[in-house]
């Protein structure tokens, strides 16, 4: 009140008193004196008052009965000017607060009066107002007086002045409620007992009220006796009083001041007892009423219903249900169903609208609905009264549309486009249907099964805003314009369903925040008591929320089905864009809240409702058929009447925006699509983004529905599973609108972001979305069995959708997702199949480059999760899958090889995976990535992992598609071997670490670890995985692998090895070595011979490798050098394992069957090994250990073809020093030297093997036909060339045996044959005198043993016999070439004469031995010549063997092979006698060579008087050279024989003499021409002969008998011979007659008759003594036939034989006497 009580207020209003009082004295001056008396002492009095008092204002209110009482005065002369201006100074009295109220009484008074006056009828109004509104002095009677006083006023003539009362009384009936409002405000804080009221009959007294409160209730009551047509108690003097306008007060005080209601039980009490009762009678005739019944019916006639009554008590219940349904439960129980009736078909339209606003006012107040859902839903015995409501409308609702058309007038206007009478609303409810031209549009409306019924606009949403409840004017009914109840209806759907959803979200949302915040405080609390405290909230928290989600549930419960019939139906009638809008949204919100309440059976009710208008009708989906089947089953009641679902319309009056397929299994005809089915699926989609996370099973119908969209819109999916408008495969392909082709991309946008949202989602909200996703994808894939339709991919590309936008927490759904798509990618139909490979590589793609928390990298689990799927694929046989699959892992390497980690086994494993038969495309995609992984990634794949990149290069070697991937593959190994080299300590060091962590598992779980080749080091298993793996490609079936496998594995072996441990090298030899070596042992033994025609293609095939059997030999050959040349490098290493001599064993093995096995290749191969491992140092002493092996200090004779790795590419790395191994090995073990005694057992061994070679090849063999197998030459000399370099090793024990089978190697080697068609290339050209390569091995072989022989022990020297046997044994072949088997050879012999058939079938072709036999000749002759003394020789005879083997050539003479070979024997002969014979001498009594002499002599003998002629081409010069050879022998004789004649045996010395006797004659040859006649008599020799004889004849130191002997025997000889040449002299020349004798019988003549001249003259000059009596008788007796020569014819026989006869003088003595002889 600051504004009046300020000093400036005050005395502004002391002024004005002042002034009103001087005005009214003015006015009354003449015609009321007492009046203006009045008026003058008021001025006074109020002078005074201000003069005395500080507080004017109380004291002026103190005072203000006499301040007042001249205004009073001036109101009671009835004079209008007068009145007003009392009127006006007593207003501004109120308006100041200083009024007693003894004055307002007295005013309250003088105002009755005026009303009763009529006068001033307005102004009394305005004071009345003032009086009451400025202050609460005016109570009890004077305040009801003062309200009759308005009442009254309402009810005058007067319009203007009723309506001014009636506002009045409204506003002070308000100011009345108003002040018990303030009244409890003020006594608010006082708190009083209450007492305990009974229901007073004496209603005026109410004892307990404080005064306001009392006033209040006094006119609540009373305004209820009125309405109820009674008496008021307290508003005494009311004269008149209508129900409509005491029910509009009823209604406004009700709805103003609810707290007064509430908070005092007396006014409660009014309530129940007075207002409810009232309301409920008066709507009896509203319920009775059935429009149409007839009166008959009933016996009374029924009181029709009044429209304003009905209206406004619907007011009131309206007030009474909004504000005090907490008093009256049971009442609003009748009112609610009361109203629920109102909506009946038979009640008149205005009363079913009004009914139906109602209802809208109550459905916008969701707290209410949730209270009678509380009170009477969930009581057991009560009507369940908001499922009522909720049904009731739905009926109504249905009830408008199965009207049947009675023709009345609206109806009928409205379909023609007439206007419609109605009033306010016929404006906005004209559809205004325009003609256009044939067609017609239409402005919002449902429309169903004929029923056209307009949509209006009633209110904004979630307000009530009724029309025609606001019509208080009225008092007819007003026509209800059409489709308005439809409308209101509609509205009141929209509105509940938004009302209860906010409400419980809300709610929901509040409880979600509650328990957030609970928990955490209740985990976090400090001490326990405080916890226990936080426990307890916590659990009543719950206990709240579990009531509140009770009520919640049964609101849902209560009202589901009412409204999806009512929403359905609106939907399918609906034709207007906006309608269907909310119609859906209303569906959505409801499915949602559902979900969000987990009430499975509601959501998805609303949900099928929303995919079945997505659909065409009748759509044949089998998912929502089963739905609605359950739905329909269930009719729901409605207070005796049933709501039936209604099934859609079929006619339908939408545009159709699309046509196409159906998704069914059999081909159908089209079907369309409208916009409304389009709006439907775009509400579906915003169902499924925004509340996914509640859709639970439900996204079963969601997707299957969006799935047959999809496909009806042709909709295809693309990269990343998005689907993009695409044509459709086959069929009468869709149509689509243009309209709708602009909004294909939104809605496959929608789509995606649909499944882009899923990341939103929790967890098992996904996983309900994935399960979704694959039962549907189960259906397609059951749709595409055995069909080649296109299959629908809708489920498979959201699946893969899906999965990419949820890479974050992949782990939860990766099984499940990636589980069904491997089902998919085993489908028989490729399109189906292609899409999941495709959505399952893209998943595991993402998800591995996905920037997980925590990374990839620190998380194995998920990485090895993530790649499984993809190890998986390789169980499918499909190629194309299998294609997808390794591009898949191509790409993985491309992007993420540097970080797989743990996923490497899997990712190898996939390359593993691939099979031989998957064909040559599949095989090389995936070498290519296994190229990428060796190339790229060994160094950042854990070590663990490498063994599984050997087994699967290893795979690909053995794949026999494409033989450039099995070679490249094998480089592949070359490569990782390199890589391991390079890396191998680092490797070592991570295995090992890995070992040990295993082995710990292993021990903790009591198992042995198990790996293969386990004791090894891991870091020599994974070499050995290596060795292996190449293994195995040795033995591969195509040659070229073999090959290439085997020259890797023998490279890698040496250039690494040395990383291995000592002990490892165990697993190497046997394990992987040998092995091998069995392996294609076994192979090459089996292979097959038939000719191989082509290699494939048109290549040609060599030769040399046209059979299996031959490429194999070819692979035998490799592996067994290979083998052979680790031995030799690796010896020191492998000598120290304990069991190198079983290897050893095993290795000679292996050579031997290579050498024995009957192909050239092969055995000449294993020889090559053979000779590789021979030339093996001995290991040294520890402590003479030089730098680097020694050289082998023997003289090694070349060996065939300079032993470098075959084949092999590569040099090796590098070669072990002795140093180095020595480092190596020191840590770990001291290298084992092993014992002299070890290594001669080796070398033995090595003999051994040597010598069952050689016997079993050179032994001839048994039958001979076109197959026998003959060793080659360079295999044979290879063979013996070995026995040098193995003889240096055993020459210590080498024994006479040893030696026996040598030589029968040796003789075996030399006599096999060679083929024809071999043959020229090995025989030298039969003239020219060379030796084979294998008979200069022989040779050497020989020479080697006698070289050791010679600086060996005394004991070693009884072999030169046997060498010497050997060495004569091949002289022998000069003559007599040897025999192999029962082969049948040419001998090169021949070929001098008939040149060889190279043509002939392949026979055998010998050797030509001449100069093999020479040659050895020559070595003999050496040999002894050296060793003719020793013992051995001596004893054994040698020299006796030699002449013998000599014998031969020298009797074959000419007839010898080889016209060299007999002159070499001779010079030999001559040789080794000029040696011998000394030694025999002197021996000459030990009879050692007794035996020796007759072979002698008969070798002379042979000789010199060959039976062989020579050859007719033989020149004059010729015959002079081997003329003087016989000299020579003879000039021998004379020498070194017959000197010593008395040392040697007698027997010998004759045979001698009788052969130079036999010499010195001549023998002539007939053969001979005239002309060589002197020539070839051989006179040299025969003079030679001659003079030796005589020379022995007369020698004349003549020491011994024995030489005596020699020359007796030589004379008579001589004589002898010179007689025997006389007489066949005479004999021929005198058969001859004129005829000369030939020239050389005529020299011999001559030679004769020279010799006994000779003779003669040496006999007389020798001391008579010397000469025997019997010679000279001898001579003597030449005489006679000396004479019966002289008849000779030739001049020259003469003239000798002149010479001849003259010494014969010293012979013409007389005869003397006998006895004088006697005497003398």
């Amino acid at each position: 009140m600051a504004g009046t009580s300020s000093p400036e207020a005050v005395k502004k209003l002391l002024e004005n008193m002042q002034g009103d009082l001087r005005a009214l004295s003015m006015e009354c001056r003449k015609k009321f004196p007492p009046v203006k008396e009045a008026a003058e002492s008021g001025i006074i009095k109020v002078k005074t008052i201000a003069a005395r008092n500080t507080e004017i204002l109380a004291a002026l209110k103190e005072n203000s009965s006499e301040v007042v009482q001249p205004f009073l005065m001036g109101c009671g002369t009835k004079e209008p000017k007068i009145t007003q201006l009392c009127l006006a100074a007593i207003q501004r009295l109120m308006s100041h607060e200083v009024v007693s109220e003894v004055a307002a009484g007295n005013i309250i008074n003088m105002l009755w009066q005026l009303m009763e006056n009529n006068l001033e009828e307005l102004k009394l109004l305005q004071t009345v107002l003032v009086l009451l509104t400025t202050n609460t002095v005016v109570h009890d009677e004077a305040l009801s007086k003062a309200i009759v006083l308005c009442f009254r006023l309402h009810f005058t003539k007067d319009n203007i002045t009723n309506n001014t009362a009636a506002a009045t009384v409204r506003q002070v009936v308000t100011v009345v409620f108003e002040r018990v409002v303030a009244e409890d405000e003020h006594y608010k804080d006082v708190i009083e007992q209450p007492i305990g009221i009974q229901g007073n009959s004496n209603r005026r007294s109410v004892s307990t009220l404080k005064p306001c409160a009392k006033d209040a209730y006094m006119l609540f009551q009373d305004l209820c006796q009125l309405v109820n047509a009674d008496a008021p108690y307290w508003l005494v003097g009311m004269t008149e009083m209508t129900r409509t306008f005491g029910l509009e007060l009823l209604e406004s005080v009700l709805n103003d001041f609810p707290q007064v209601f509430l908070q005092h039980q007396e006014f409660s009490f009014l309530l129940k007892e007075r207002v409810c009762p009232l309301v409920i009678k008066l709507f009896s005739p509203n319920i009775k009423f059935r429009q149409g019944s007839s009166t008959s019916s009933s016996p009374a006639p029924v009181e029709k219903p009044y429209f304003p009554i009905c209206m406004r008590l619907l007011r009131v219940v309206s007030v009474l249900i909004k504000q005090f349904y907490s008093l009256l439960v049971t009442e609003c129980e009748i009112f609610l169903s009361l109203l629920v009736k109102f909506l009946d078909a038979d009640k008149p339209q205005w009363l079913r609208a009004v009914a139906v606003e109602s209802i809208h006012r109550l459905c916008v107040q969701p707290q209410l609905l949730r209270s009678f859902c509380q009170s009477y839903d969930m009581k057991q015995h009560s009507t369940k009264v908001f499922r009522d409501i909720v049904n009731a409308l739905g009926s109504f609702i249905q009830s408008l549309f199965l009207v049947p058309n009675t023709g009345n007038a609206s109806t009928t206007v409205n379909q023609t486009g007439g206007s419609v009478p109605g009033g306010t609303a016929s404006a906005q409810t004209n559809p205004g249907m325009l003609g256009m031209g044939g067609g017609v549009t239409v402005l919002p409306a449902f429309e169903y099964r004929g029923t056209w019924i307009p949509i209006l606009s009633i209110s904004a949403q979630g307000s009530a805003k009724a029309t025609y409840l606001e019509m208080l004017d009225k008092v007819e009914p007003p026509t209800i314009p059409e489709g308005y109840a439809m409308s209101v209806a509609f509205h009141c759907l929209l509105d509940l369903v938004r009302g209860i959803t906010n409400m419980i979200e809300e709610e929901l949302g509040q409880v979600e925040m509650d328990s957030e915040i609970a928990t955490p405080d209740a985990q976090s609390s400090p001490t326990q008591s405080s916890e226990l405290q936080d426990l307890h909230s916590a659990s009543d928290q719950t206990d709240k929320e579990t009531v509140s989600r009770a009520v919640w549930e049964e609101m849902v419960n209560a009202c589901w089905c009412g409204l999806l019939a009512a929403l359905s139906l609106l939907l399918d009638a609906s034709t207007d864009e906006a309608a269907t809008e909310n119609i859906l949204k209303a569906e959505l919100t409801m499915a949602a809240l559902c979900g969000k309440l987990g009430l499975v059976t509601s959501r998805d009710a609303f949900i099928t409702a929303i995919c079945k208008g997505s659909l065409p009708p009748h759509y044949a989906l089998t998912v929502l058929n089963t739905t609605t089947a359950a739905l329909s089953s269930k009719s729901y009641s409605i207070q005796g009447q049933n709501v039936q679902m209604i099934s859609p319309s079929s006619e339908s009056h939408q545009q159709v925006v699309a046509v196409g397929q159906p998704l069914a299994l059999q081909p159908q005809g089209t079907v369309m699509l409208t916009s409304k089915n389009i709006q439907c699926m775009r509400t579906l989609l915003s169902l499924a983004h925004c509340h996914g996370a509640v859709l639970g099973t439900s996204w079963q119908l969601v997707l299957a529905t969006l799935q047959h969209l999809v496909w009806i819109l042709g909709l295809k999916p693309g990269v990343g599973g998005a689907l993009k408008p695409g044509r459709a495969v086959e069929g009468p392909s869709t149509v689509l609108t243009t309209a709708v082709m602009t909004d294909l991309p939104v809605i496959s946008n929608i789509l995606s972001r649909l499944f882009e949202s899923s990341q939103y989602l929790d967890d098992v909200s996904l996983h309900h979305l994935i399960n979704a996703l694959c039962s549907l994808s189960l259906e397609a894939m059951d749709m595409a069995y055995g069909n080649n339709k296109e299959p629908s991919l809708f489920a498979v590309a959201k699946l893969l959708e899906t999965g990419l936008v949820n890479m974050h927490r992949i782990e939860i759904l990766w099984r499940p997702l990636t589980g069904h798509l491997l089902e998919v990618c085993q489908h028989p139909n490729a399109r189906m199949r292609e899409w999941g490979a495709e959505a399952l590589t893209s998943l595991i793609k993402a998800g591995l480059s996905f920037n997980h928390d925590p990374p990839l990298s620190q998380n194995q689990r998920l990485q090895l999760l993530l790649l499984n799927p993809l190890k998986e694929l390789s169980n499918i046989n499909h190629p194309d899958i299998r294609l997808k699959q390794l591009e898949c892992v191509l790409q993985i390497l491309q992007s993420q090889g540097d970080s797989l980690g743990p996923g490497w086994p899997l990712v190898l494993g996939v390359m593993g995976a691939i099979r031989n038969d998957q064909g040559e495309s599949l095989i090389r995609t995936a070498f290519q990535c296994l190229q990428l992984v060796v190339t790229d990634f060994l160094p950042t794949m854990p070590c663990t992992c490498l063994q599984i990149v050997v087994e699967v290069a290893g795979s690909f070697g053995l794949h026999n598609q494409e033989l450039n991937i099995s070679l490249t593959s094998i480089g592949l190994l070359w490569n990782i071997s390199d890589y391991f080299f390079q890396r191998g300590e680092i490797i070592e060091k991570e295995l090992n670490k890995e070992e040990a962590v295993l082995q710990k598992q292993a021990e903790e779980k009591g198992v042995a670890l198990n790996r293969p080749f386990h004791p090894a080091p891991p870091f020599d298993c994974l070499w050995l995985c290596l060795y292996a793996k190449l293994g195995e490609l040795c033995v591969d079936p195509r040659p070229a692998v073999r090959k290439s496998a085997g020259q890797t594995l023998f490279s890698t072996v040496g250039a690494h090895g040395t990383l291995l441990q000592h002990s490892t090298w165990h697993t190497v030899i046997w394990k992987v070595l040998f092995h091998l070596l069995d392996r294609v042992r076994e192979s090459s033994t089996t292979a097959d011979k038939e000719k191989i025609e082509s290699g494939g293609g048109n290549i040609l095939i060599h030769h040399s490798r046209d059979t299996a059997e031959k490429q194999w030999a070819e692979t035998w050959v490799l592996t067994l050098a290979g083998v052979a040349r680790i031995f030799n490098t690796r010896r020191y290493l492998l000598q120290s394992l304990g069991d190198f001599c079983q290897a050893w064993d095993v290795l000679l093995d292996h050579i031997q069957s290579a050498a024995l096995s009957k192909n050239n290749e092969v055995s000449l191969a294993a020889l090559k090994s053979f000779q590789e491992i021979l030339q093996i140092v001995s290991p040294v002493r520890e402590t003479e250990k030089p730098d680097t092996p020694p050289a082998i200090n023997v003289p090694v004779p070349v060996l065939i073809g300079a032993m470098t790795a075959t084949g092999l590419g590569r040099s090796f790395m590098r070669t072990d020093s002795i140093g180095e191994r020595i480092g190596r090995y020191n840590a770990t073990e001291p290298p084992v030297v092993t014992d002299e005694i070890e290594d001669l057992n080796l070398w033995w061994a090595a003999w051994n093997t040597w010598f069952r070679i050689g016997s079993e090849s050179t032994k001839p063999p048994v039958s001979c036909d076109k197959m026998t197998f003959i060793p080659s030459q360079p295999f044979l000399t290879a063979l013996i060339q070995i026995f040098p370099a193995l003889y240096q090793h055993i020459k210590t024990g080498f024994s006479m045996d040893d030696l026996q089978k040598l030589g029968v190697i040796l003789h075996g080697a030399v006599s096999v044959p060679i083929s024809s068609d071999a043959s020229p290339f090995i025989l030298p050209s039969y003239t020219e005198a060379i030796l084979t390569s294998l008979q200069e091995a022989v040779l050497t072989a020989l020479d080697v043993l006698q070289k050791a022989i010679c600086v060996g022990s005394e004991s070693m020297q009884i072999m030169y016999p046997a060498i010497f046997d050997q060495l004569l044994a091949f002289v022998e072949f000069s003559c007599k070439p040897p025999q192999y088997g029962q082969l049948e050879t040419k001998h090169i012999a021949n070929a001098k004469y008939n040149q060889i058939q190279l043509f002939a079938p392949a026979e055998w072709v010998a050797l030509n031995y001449v100069p093999f036999a020479e040659r050895s000749l020559e070595v003999v002759v050496d040999l002894y010549q050296k060793t003719a003394c020793h013992k051995a020789v001596v004893n054994e005879r040698v020299l006796q063997n030699i002449i013998k083997t000599l014998r031969m050539p020298l009797s074959l003479k000419y007839a010898c092979p080889s016209e060299s070979t007999w002159k070499l024997a001779v010079s030999s002969l001559l040789k080794v006698l000029s040696i011998g014979l000394p030694v025999a001498r002197q021996h000459a009594s030990s009879g050692k060579f007794d035996s020796m002499w007759p072979e002698l002599a008969s070798t002379f003998e042979n000789f010199l008087f060959t039976k062989s002629s020579p050859p007719d081409n033989l020149s004059i010069q010729e015959f002079q050279r081997n003329e003087s050879i016989d000299v020579e022998v003879v000039q021998l004789i004379s020498t070194e024989i017959l000197p010593y004649a008395n040392f040697i045996p007698k027997e010998f010395v004759g045979q001698i003499m009788t052969m130079l006797n036999k010499g010195s004659i001549h023998s002539q040859s007939s053969s001979f021409t005239e002309a060589e006649i002197d020539i070839r008599m051989r006179e040299e020799f025969s003079k030679m002969c001659f003079e030796t004889l005589l020379q022995f004849s007369f020698s004349n130191k003549v020491t011994t008998p024995q030489e005596g002997y020699i020359s007796r025997m030589a004379l008579s000889v001589l004589l002898k011979r010179s007689q025997d040449v006389l007489y066949r002299y005479i004999e021929d020349e005198r058969l001859s007659g004129k005829c000369p004798l030939p020239r050389q019988q005529v020299t011999e003549i001559i030679f004769v008759l020279k010799a006994v001249s000779t003779l003669i003259d040496s006999l007389k000059k020798t001391q008579p003594e010397n000469v025997d009596a019997n010679t000279w008788a001898q001579v003597i007796a030449l005489y006679p036939t000396l004479v019966e020569c002289i008849t000779c014819s030739s001049s020259e026989v003469c003239s000798a034989l002149k010479e001849a006869l003259v010494p014969f003088k010293d012979f013409m003595h007389p005869p003397a006497s006998k006895v004088q002889n006697g005497e003398s």
